[in-house]
């Protein structure tokens, strides 16, 4: 399982929405080995004023925050967040320092999905690798 927000300019992620989903959505399922149907993004798009940042950071500066079960190991994490600087930079334009990337690892048993506890359900995909 794996949550995914995105921050960004609103002007920016409104033109990109589709493109940088499908973008996040392909590494998340290489890295991660989700299945393709497992895609939950959540855009928040801020408006100027809303969203302040350093001035060598463009329009296009993103945040992506990702909430998955913990298992994984530091080389699957690592290889999401190297594919998520490649594939953004060179399929949306988004350079890599217009891209921050944070990872945080909860228990299963600290999810409650489909009226489970996460610990419970029989997933069709390994957690732990």
């Amino acid at each position: 399982m794996a949550q995914i927000k995105i921050y960004g300019n609103a002007a920016f992620l409104g033109e990109s929405r589709n493109l940088i989903s499908d973008v996040i959505h392909s590494c998340v399922v290489d890295a991660l080995a989700l299945p393709q149907d497992k895609r939950f993004h959540r855009f928040l798009p801020l408006e100027k004023e809303d969203f302040i940042y350093p001035p060598d950071r463009s329009e296009k500066y993103v945040i992506i925050e990702v909430s998955m079960f913990e298992g994984r190991t530091v080389e699957t994490k690592k290889k999401l967040i190297h594919l998520l600087f490649s594939r953004l930079s060179v399929q949306v334009g988004i350079r890599p320092v217009d891209l921050e990337i944070t990872i945080t690892e909860t228990p299963k048993h600290n999810w409650g999905i489909r009226g489970l506890a996460g610990d419970e359900l029989n997933l069709n995909y390994k957690v732990e690798q």
